[in-house]
């Protein structure tokens, strides 16, 4: 049972004759006047407890973006149900107006919305919705929690997509497929032309030449159909706030530029994410366009407060593919210890395949090394070139052992990743 503003003004009122009264007569007089009222009030309205609520809208929505949360509600009692209702949304849907007001008559079915902005990549949930209904004075209301589940999935925004359109036009000067007709150091023939100045003369067809009064070279396309295979830390070092978002977020970033940029060039796509156990899996065999099981696969992703399992990972890889490939591995130059980890792990595949790792470097580390007015802005220098040290010794080690070391800011690393890819195509290592 719930009290309204009508019924606390009308009970300041009714103070007012026992004030002037004596004596406790006109006291309880007044009490049982004011109780009847409500309880009468009260049996009146209708029963929340019999409304049923369906749920609809969209099962998924990008992040920061508005979406109306649909709700049919079903009137199955035999009075009027007037009040309000609350959608119990958790803080991080942004609901803009889990309350609202309600009016539904016996039998019949109304529709609300609930307008979202969620500001957390994830699954929301709505586990319930409480009504509450009023008499028809408004003195009393009878309040119910109707259990109605309601889910969405807010997906990655890929904020990167913006660099996809140069890219793809590199892939496609790199294979032959724009005016510009660039043509990559592939392993694959595609035709004979006349040799023009700038040509690698080890592409010279001496025997076309033979034939023909001009020198002729042979040109090659870009190797197509070759497996990339993406590995996403998840593990604590992936928690880390970087430049307004976590070492995860922008990892992920970084996967789905390259991903889509990877499938558009023809090769196989994997996705990976690994700590001590795999997390999320996703790849270009299944039904449905890439990008759309990849935001589906990282959607739900978030940091574990455990080591990575270094040690682990070339077996998972193995198991993805027993073929030469582009494995990118998406995590941290600065956290545990390195050459215990990543660097053994990366030496070993590298062996096997083209290794490249991407870490996300703080841009904070750039600014503290220019600050140095004072006694602690000095100090704050030291820390950053000692931290910016460190990392140019691991990425330096790693490409001791033939790996290529992609490491840059937030918003500079998806461009950079996908930038080591085309340059790996037109080099011929994949």
């Amino acid at each position: 049972m719930a009290i309204s503003g009508r019924f606390v003004l009308l009970v300041l009122l009714g103070l007012v004759p026992v004030l002037l009264l004596p004596g406790w007569g006109s006291f309880f007089a007044v009490a049982a006047v004011l109780a009847a009222v409500a309880g009468a009030d009260l049996a009146l309205a209708g029963s929340p407890g019999l409304l049923q609520v369906v749920r609809g809208g969209p099962v998924n929505v990008a992040l920061n973006a508005p979406v109306h949360a649909a709700l049919t509600i079903h009137n199955n009692g035999r009075r009027r149900v007037r009040g309000s209702f609350r959608d119990a949304w958790q803080p991080s849907a942004g609901a803009a107006d889990p309350i609202q007001p309600v009016d539904v008559p016996a039998g019949e079915s109304r529709r609300a919305a609930v307008v979202l902005r969620p500001f957390r990549r994830g699954d929301i949930k709505s586990p319930h919705v409480s009504f509450r209904s009023f008499g028809p004075m408004g003195l009393a209301a009878r309040q119910r929690t109707v259990t109605s589940a309601g889910s969405i999935r807010v997906l990655p925004p890929f904020n990167s997509r913006r660099h996809l359109p140069s890219k793809l036009q590199k892939l496609r000067e790199l294979d032959g497929k724009a005016a510009v007709q660039i043509r990559g150091a592939g392993t694959e023939f595609d035709s004979l032309r006349d040799y023009v100045r700038g040509d690698d003369v080890r592409s010279i067809d001496w025997r076309a030449t033979a034939r023909r009064s001009a020198v002729v070279v042979r040109t090659w396309r870009p190797e197509r159909d070759r497996r990339v295979l993406m590995v996403l830390d998840t593990s604590r070092t992936a928690a880390a706030r970087i430049d307004d978002e976590t070492r995860l977020d922008s990892g992920l970033e970084a996967a789905l530029l390259l991903g889509v940029l990877a499938e558009r060039g023809g090769d196989r796509v994997d996705f990976l994410a690994f700590d001590r156990r795999a997390r999320a899996r996703a790849g270009t065999a299944g039904k449905g366009n890439l990008l759309g099981r990849l935001v589906q696969a990282m959607a739900p992703l978030e940091p574990e407060l455990i080591e990575m399992d270094w040690a682990a990972v070339p077996a998972k890889v193995r198991a993805v593919t027993a073929h030469r490939s582009l494995v990118v591995l998406l995590t941290s130059l600065d956290g545990g210890a390195p050459e215990e980890g990543l660097i053994p792990a990366a030496a070993q595949l590298a062996v096997q395949h083209v290794v490249v790792v991407a870490a996300v470097r703080d841009p904070q580390l750039g600014a503290m090394l220019s600050e140095r007015s004072d006694a602690a802005g000095v100090f704050r220098a030291a820390a950053a070139e000692r931290a910016l040290l460190q990392r140019a010794a691991v990425s330096a080690e790693l490409r001791r052992f033939g790996v290529e070391v992609v490491d840059a800011e937030p918003h500079q690393l998806p461009p950079g990743l996908a930038d080591m890819y085309i340059r790996l195509k037109a080099t011929g290592r994949l």
